[in-house]
């Protein structure tokens, strides 16, 4: 959430959840989350376990645990406030470029591109031809030309990198760009080259069977037990929630393995019971 009389910390959650999860999805996840927890010190001091509850169906409940890493961080080297440094917001846990630009552009008007998946397809296509940017991460030169097409004022740059962006979900989307539609279609040059494909074009990943859907279904079962107040559940339950039609045998068991070593859960050999962490 970008709105003035949202706190550094409120966005700074906002960015987080909203890294790989629809925004519909975040505003009352996050709404819940900042009436709950405000601030830093609010969510450092937070159960592991509440945490991941209160994060809900934003998925990839690892997020959780780092943005309680983050928050952690914040008290104990920042007195509580969140930095306004890119290197420092980038050295906590869980903030990388994007989320640390995202917060100083457009919370503070400070100048620094902001480098989504929307606003680098655009780029690349209006300035290299190119379908899709080569890497999955932008490299040094996509940034410095992010940079050099910046208005020097902050206040405006960040405007720009939310008109890309905008420009980016709308118009030229990643699989069907409405290029009639298009106000700099004359001058793109990849409708200049005849809008020749990549060879490695992405393709949307699919979720059931799979690993991620298997593991999510364990968060649920004891996001559930948690949330009604039981201690857990037994190692043989959990691996029956991992269970899908069609899955391969060893899912379960592979998934819970990988869940533990993640931190994510926890089982205790005494009691047979897999809880959240505490």
């Amino acid at each position: 959430m970008r709105a003035a009389d949202v706190s550094d910390w409120g966005t700074l959650v906002f960015e987080i959840m909203s890294q790989q999860t629809p925004i519909a999805r975040v505003q009352p996840i996050w709404l819940e989350w900042m009436e709950r927890w405000p601030t830093p010190e609010d969510v450092a001091a937070a159960s592991s376990a509440d945490i991941i509850v209160a994060w809900a169906n934003l998925g990839y409940p690892s997020r959780a645990l780092r943005l309680k890493a983050c928050a952690a961080a914040i008290v104990e080297k920042h007195g509580g406030e969140v930095p306004l440094s890119l290197k420092e917001l980038t050295l906590l846990p869980g903030v990388g470029t994007y989320t640390a630009s995202a917060l100083l552009a457009f919370r503070h008007g400070i100048r620094v591109p902001v480098l989504d998946t929307n606003v680098r397809r655009v780029l690349v296509r209006f300035l290299d031809g190119r379908e899709f940017p080569p890497h999955t991460t932008p490299s040094k030169a996509e940034t410095m030309r992010a940079d050099a097409i910046l208005p020097e004022d902050g206040h405006h740059a960040a405007e720009v990198s939310l008109s890309l962006m905008e420009f980016g979900a709308l118009v030229c989307t990643q699989l069907s760009p409405s290029c009639d539609e298009c106000t700099i279609h004359a001058n793109c040059a990849w409708a200049t080259a005849g809008f020749p494909k990549d060879e490695k074009r992405p393709t949307p990943q699919p979720y059931a069977g799979t690993d991620r859907q298997a593991r999510g279904r364990i968060m649920k079962a004891l996001r559930t037990a948690h949330f009604e107040g039981t201690d857990g559940l037994t190692k043989r339950k959990v691996l029956d929630a991992a269970r899908i039609d069609g899955g391969d045998r060893y899912q379960p068991t592979r998934v819970y393995r990988a869940l533990l070593k993640d931190g994510m859960i926890i089982y205790d050999q005494d009691t047979n019971r897999v809880t959240l962490p505490r």
